[in-house]
């Protein structure tokens, strides 16, 4: 408790949404388990998200993506590990698609970036 929670506002004609950024993390670990030769997801501190899943009080950012609200875009960076033998340049720009396609259609929020 007494955690602040960051949301990115939308402006709405009847009020506005907001939209928490573990929701917005959620929608990016999902699009990215999809893409071909993605093996898994690290924290940015390089274990595995597993690891800190346990822990009650893992920090922000530590689940695999870290995400950037304040401008008017939002910037994301995924941590992931790539298939052995497979190109990382490939799989990075997949990853990178599949977030940008997830996010803005499933939030509305527009993506300045993702950073893998």
């Amino acid at each position: 408790m007494g955690e602040s929670k960051e949301y990115m506002t939308l402006p709405e004609d009847n009020g506005s949404i907001n939209i928490s950024e573990e929701v917005i993390a959620v929608i990016a670990v999902g699009a990215v388990r999809d893409v071909e030769g993605v093996s898994g997801m690290m924290t940015n501190l390089g274990g595995s998200v597993t690891d800190l899943v346990t822990k009650k009080n893992a920090q922000k950012g530590t689940k695999g993506v870290k995400i950037d609200m304040t401008g008017t875009a939002l910037v994301l960076d995924v941590y992931l590990t790539v298939k052995f033998g497979t190109p990382i340049p490939e799989v990075a720009e997949n990853a990178q698609k599949a977030v940008i396609s997830a996010v803005e259609a499933m939030t509305g929020c527009s993506v300045g970036a993702v950073n893998v």
